[in-house]
């Protein structure tokens, strides 16, 4: 701090750490012109950084109980409510809320601190004995490393609708401020750190607009929580789905098991546009590096060889009727040591829903494609199928999922 002015520099694997790059002025709304802070603006090195923290704390934090972590989460909650004067007269400073808005939006925050510490209850799994000799488990477990990008109306209550539960749930984070508001912030991982979260399980990285596309798009941040304008929103959740956050679901989903389970995705039905292309592009490369093998991540054979020239006599039949095979697994069978019964990962792009491959239980690793213009649409081809046991739906929309 030089001259009243306080410097925000990153908080990564416990330590605060200066940014990759300049300084942008921090200036109270109050007073224009008048510099209060100076806050980093980081680079997507320094992403990489915080995300190496958080990766590196995830197994030791993962693997404390939930009523650990909550331990520690309500020592937080104790901790914010000490200092919630000096939090809301922060808020007053960067912000312009008055103080006693402020105040509201301290003890609204630390409601949801609150709620997170009683998360050892709520979210407890649960088992199941559905018959004789057979048990179902419900479990919750942590994604990863989860990152939140939040806006400046509220700096410290909408962090708080995401962080807290995040940790206590065994995840590690990275919130990256607004730009205008950091101060707030930077006080909150001073006040982590005296709570006793261990060094890199919570993080902060400041910046704009390079730091959340490096977030976004990084490969090891398995969750993006997001708050803002509907502009960037559209933005955030579009960058979101043509990366890697829900494309891994729908390969494992298909090709798991040979695609020999009755549960297994069978057809991908794509509502919309060039967003979903890229989805389906991501699928491909996904399933295309699956190899031959028994070892976790690989795919093995058919049960037997009436099943592998059924679902190669499919497979032909879509041919036939003009589908595009974009990704073929026949030739599995011709590589070395895959004599037999073996066919990979495969996936169709109809132009009908009426072929054969589309309305029946193939019961193999194939992945029928088929773009549709709405949501109702792609109902309608569901509910007129009379196989599949269920049908799942991927979606950013909480509507859509409602509807569903």
């Amino acid at each position: 701090m030089s001259n009243g002015v306080i410097t925000i520099d990153n908080y990564i694997g416990g330590s605060f750490v200066a940014p990759g790059a300049n300084y942008l002025d921090v200036v109270d709304p109050a007073v224009p012109g008048k510099v209060i802070a100076k806050c980093g603006i980081s680079t997507a090195k320094d992403v990489d950084i915080a995300v190496e923290a958080a990766k590196k704390a995830l197994p030791a934090w993962s693997k404390m109980t939930i009523k650990a972590r909550a331990a520690i989460m309500m020592k937080f909650h104790s901790i914010i409510q000490r200092e919630a004067e000096d939090l809301a007269r922060m808020i007053v400073l960067e912000n312009g809320k008055n103080f006693t808005e402020a105040m509201a939006e301290v003890a609204k925050a630390n409601e949801t601190v609150e709620y997170a510490c009683s998360l050892p209850q709520l979210a407890e799994g649960k088992t199941l004995r559905v018959s004789s000799q057979v048990t179902c488990e419900d479990r919750r477990l942590p994604l990863g490393v989860v990152a939140s990008i939040v806006p400046f109306n509220f700096p410290l209550m909408v962090p708080m609708w995401t962080l807290p539960i995040a940790l206590v749930m065994g995840n590690t984070v990275i919130c990256k401020p607004s730009e205008k508001v950091p101060m707030t912030l930077r006080r909150v991982a001073e006040l982590a750190q005296e709570a006793g979260f261990p060094a890199g399980v919570f993080n902060l990285v400041n910046g704009v607009k390079e730091s959340v596309e490096a977030l976004i798009d990084h490969p090891d941040v398995k969750a993006v929580t997001f708050v803002g304008s509907s502009p960037v929103a559209e933005i955030v959740s579009t960058r979101c789905r043509k990366l890697h956050k829900r494309s891994s679901d729908i390969c494992v989903s298909f090709a798991g098991c040979a695609g020999q389970r009755c549960m297994a995705a069978s057809v991908l039905l794509l509502v919309g546009g060039e967003v979903q292309e890229g989805l389906l592009a991501k699928v491909v490369e996904l399933a295309s590096k699956i190899e031959p093998g028994s070892k976790p991540g690989q795919m093995g054979p058919v049960i037997d060889e009436a099943s592998y020239k059924k679902i190669i006599g499919y497979v032909t039949d879509a041919e036939k009727c003009g589908a595009e095979i974009i990704l073929d697994g026949r030739p599995w069978n011709k590589k070395e040591g895959c004599k037999g019964n073996w066919i990979g990962p495969t996936i169709i792009k109809h132009k009908q829903s009426s072929d054969k491959t589309m309305k029946e239980e193939v019961f193999g690793p194939v992945l029928s494609v088929y773009s549709v213009s709405s949501w109702e649409e792609a109902i309608a081809i569901e509910n007129a199928n009379p196989f599949g046991n269920a049908a799942c739906i991927y979606t950013t929309n909480g509507g859509n999922a409602e509807w569903f």
